[in-house]
C-alpha cells in the first residue's frame, strides 16, 4: 500500500486524480513520500475534523487516553487496523483513492479482518463509514445509526454531523473510563449519563441531542 501511494503521490499530475486533490491541497501528496521517516504521533491525535475534533485528544486525562489506546480501534486506507494509541505519519489517502492496479476494496479486507480479530474482543461498536466498513468488515459488530429527534418527536438520520456525535460518544466513553463488555452494559452506561440509546425497528439508534458535549 505504501508503494502504491509513493507511485501515484511522485507527481502532482497522478496525485491530483488518484488522491482527488484540489490546487489548495496537492501538497498534501508529499506526505506519502516520506513514510518511513516522518514524525509519527498517537493515532487518535495524528486524525482531525469533526470525527475527532470532539475528542480534544491534546487536553485528555491519562484516564481517558488509556481508555483509548485500549479500547478504539481506527480504520486506515493506508496502515488498515490501528489502535488509537499507535504511532503513526501523516499520510494521504481514503478509502476511495485510486491507486492504480491495487484496489483498497479488494487489497484490505482479509487482511484488516484478521488483525481486527486480534485486536477485539466482546462487544464491537462499528462508528465507521460505509466506505471504511467495507475495508475491514466485522460481521458480529453493532452498528449505531445517528440520529437527530425534533420537538414533536420525529427522528431523521444525521449525515455529515453523526460524525461529531460519534465523536463526543467516543470521548464521553474515555472520559468516564467505561467498562463494558456487551449491548447491555452499554445500554446501562448510557443511561447512567443520560445518553439516549434505543432499539428501534432492529436497529441501534443514538440520539445526537443527548450528547451536547464530550465530558470535561
Amino acid at each position: 500500500m505504501i508503494t502504491a501511494a509513493r507511485s501515484v503521490s511522485s507527481e502532482e499530475s497522478t496525485a491530483r486524480t488518484a488522491l482527488k486533490l484540489g490546487p489548495k491541497s496537492i501538497a498534501e501528496r508529499l506526505r506519502n513520500l516520506s513514510l518511513e521517516s516522518s514524525p509519527t504521533l498517537p493515532a487518535i491525535e495524528r486524525y482531525t475534523g469533526v470525527l475527532y475534533d470532539p475528542l480534544d485528544a491534546g487536553s485528555a486525562t491519562a484516564t481517558t487516553r488509556r481508555w483509548w489506546s485500549e479500547h478504539v480501534v481506527v480504520q486506515s486506507a493506508m496502515f488498515g487496523p490501528i489502535g488509537g494509541g499507535d504511532p503513526i505519519p501523516a499520510y494521504r489517502l481514503s478509502h476511495d483513492s485510486r491507486l492504480g492496479t491495487v484496489r483498497l476494496a479488494s487489497h484490505w479486507p482479509a487482511p484488516a479482518a484478521r488483525a481486527l480479530a486480534t485486536r477485539t474482543d466482546g462487544l464491537v461498536l462499528d462508528l465507521r463509514s460505509e466506505g471504511y466498513r467495507a475495508l475491514g468488515p466485522v460481521p458480529e459488530a453493532v452498528v449505531l445509526r445517528v440520529v437527530s429527534v425534533d420537538g414533536s418527536g420525529r427522528r431523521k438520520a444525521l449525515n455529515h454531523w453523526n460524525k461529531t456525535a460519534k465523536g463526543r460518544l467516543v470521548a464521553l466513553l474515555g472520559a468516564t473510563d467505561a467498562q463494558i463488555a456487551s449491548m447491555a452494559d452499554l445500554v446501562a452506561w448510557a443511561n447512567a449519563f443520560d445518553v439516549v440509546l434505543e432499539r428501534v425497528d432492529g436497529t441501534w439508534e443514538l440520539v445526537a441531542e443527548s450528547l451536547v458535549a464530550p465530558a470535561a
